[in-house]
């Protein structure tokens, strides 16, 4: 199956799902409208990466191709759609794939219907609750996929770890910027945590399990999943400070306001002179650095070589990928699509 056809029967499943849920809601009250009407312009947008080594996951463990899987594969983006959610109202993230995120949406409500109270603390709550049903409803949807019990039941033991790591990784990474430092080591553990496993290594894993993977298959996805997931990370740091709006969906330099402590801006605080050190940790995380602002962190950034010693770290992790995956067990359809995927992944420009 092509990425354009998996990305297309995805879609039609993820949407399905949502339209079967939508009177359910709407009998409980027609007020719950906006809150679909968020989940719809989410869900929109999104490079199904998640879904595609789900399902390559499945191939590559002799799985057919089905509508089982598919759905079961699109479970994934309810996930993601519950992490994107929360995350941003962690960050207080004006924008989310090139629209106000789901907290900002539900705050403009408040003020245009000019209700009483707190504006924000309405848009916080209402995109919690949003994200707690989008993590209801991936659930759902994967148990009700339509695959067998046992393929389910060898599934759900890595669907379940996925869930737990990845929260623990988000939790990680606000320790970080909380304790307002971070090394190379401690900034790739959220990196494997937060972002590696759970963008990669675990929806391959997933697609494994549910077609019953020999053991050989499991260990040559996790050798190509977890260093490509690092690799995939990275360039997303990359883009969160040197990254165009116009592609990225988020403003320039969101990264550098959030304070977020990545492997990218650990690495120049590793290379960096007292001076440039000062201020770079002078002006990260400020909520309102401007465009100058972002321009001289990004000089600091290069300046120091920590943009170079980011770039080169992205190469090593995809060479390793690259190796894995050439050892591994697995056909040619499936060696091919994830020799695609990976390229996607790491030299993508959003």
């Amino acid at each position: 199956m092509s990425t354009s056809r998996i990305r297309k029967e995805v879609d039609e499943a993820l949407l399905g799902f949502v339209d079967r849920q939508r009177p359910a809601l709407l009998t409980i009250s027609d007020d719950l409208a906006p809150m679909l009407s968020a989940l719809d312009a989410l869900l929109g947008g999104g490079k199904r990466l998640r879904p595609a080594f789900c399902y390559w996951g499945w191939r590559a463990a002799g799985g057919a191709d089905g509508g089982g899987i598919v759905a079961a594969a699109a479970s994934l983006e309810l996930l993601q759609a519950s992490a994107l959610i929360h995350d941003d109202v962690m960050d207080s993230s004006d924008t989310r794939r090139g629209q106000p995120s789901v907290h900002r949406r539900f705050e403009a409500l408040h003020h245009a219907q000019e209700w009483p109270g707190d504006a924000e603390a309405f848009g916080s709550g209402t995109a919690i609750l949003l994200g707690d049903l989008c993590l209801a409803w991936s659930g759902e949807m994967f148990e009700t996929c339509g695959l067998d019990d046992g393929s389910r039941r060898r599934g759900r033991a890595v669907y379940d770890l996925m869930r737990t790591e990845v929260m623990c990784g988000q939790y990680l990474d606000m320790l970080e910027g909380t304790r307002g430092e971070a090394t190379v080591a401690t900034a790739l553990r959220v990196v494997e945590y937060k972002s590696a496993k759970y963008t990669i290594e675990r929806p391959l894993h997933l697609g494994a399990e549910l077609a019953g993977a020999r053991p050989d298959v499991t260990a040559a996805l996790t050798g190509y999943g977890l260093p490509l997931g690092i690799a995939f990370q990275l360039r997303d740091d990359v883009l969160g400070v040197f990254g165009d709006p116009a592609e990225t969906g988020k403003p320039a330099g969101d990264d550098l306001r959030e304070g977020k402590r990545t492997v990218l801006v650990a690495l120049s605080l590793e290379h960096a002179s007292a001076a440039q050190a000062a201020a770079l940790r002078r002006r990260l995380g400020d909520p309102e650095l401007d465009a100058a602002g972002v321009n001289e962190l990004r000089s600091i950034i290069e300046e120091t070589g920590g943009l170079a010693a980011c770039e080169e770290m992205i190469e090593r992790y995809q060479a390793e990928a690259e190796r894995a995956l050439a050892a591994a067990p697995i056909d040619q359809e499936a060696h091919r699509a994830l020799s695609e995927l990976a390229v996607a992944a790491t030299t993508r420009s959003t």
